[in-house]
């Protein structure tokens, strides 16, 4: 298991990308969370699976389709957080 550090900025606040993320992270049997940031960008915190993160990755570029996504970074995290997916 792998755990990943996302850090999503673009038009991604106040468009439910955190549901978004959670509904997608939970069909890929990921862990983490997803919260905003004072700076208007997004961090998610997800492990599990490789394929799983990899596909997580490829969702967040585009995100729900009222979010207008800038960028993502993605760096190594050693945060394991609980079962399951949540929103903060």
């Amino acid at each position: 298991m792998a755990c990943v550090r996302f850090l999503v900025s673009g038009r991604v606040q106040g468009v439910f990308f955190r549901a978004s993320t959670r509904e997608q992270a939970a069909r890929l049997k990921l862990n983490g969370h997803a919260r905003n940031l004072d700076d208007g960008s997004v961090e998610v915190i997800a492990c599990g699976e490789h394929d799983a993160l990899a596909e997580l990755e490829r969702w967040l570029q585009r995100g729900p389709p009222s979010a207008r996504v800038v960028t993502v970074k993605r760096y190594p995290s050693s945060e394991v957080p609980e079962p399951g997916f949540r929103t903060l």
